[in-house]
C-alpha cells in the first residue's frame, strides 16, 4: 500500500514524538516543519521506507548529543 507524502509526515512526526528521548528523534520535533521532513522522506511511499530515510540524520544526531554528555564531565 502506497501513501501520500502527507501521510508519511504525519507518520514520521508521530515516530519521533514516540521516539523524543531516543537517540536523535527530538531533532526532528524540535526543529522540523512538515516540508522538511517531506523533503527529507523524498520518494518513500511507505512509513518504514520514510522512517529509514532519517536514520543518517538521526545517527548524527545521536553522535553528537552522546558527546556533549561526555564532553560535561
Amino acid at each position: 500500500m502506497n501513501f501520500t507524502t502527507t501521510e508519511l509526515v504525519d507518520i514520521v512526526k508521530s515516530h519521533a514524538l514516540t521516539h523524543y528521548n531516543d537517540g536523535g528523534w527530538d531533532v526532528v520535533v524540535e526543529c522540523y516543519d512538515d516540508t522538511m521532513i517531506a523533503d527529507v522522506i523524498g520518494k518513500a511511499r511507505t512509513p518504514n521506507g520514510a522512517i529509514r530515510k532519517f536514520a543518517p540524520l538521526i545517527d548524527v544526531w545521536s553522535d553528537r548529543q552522546a558527546d556533549a554528555i561526555n564532553s560535561a564531565f
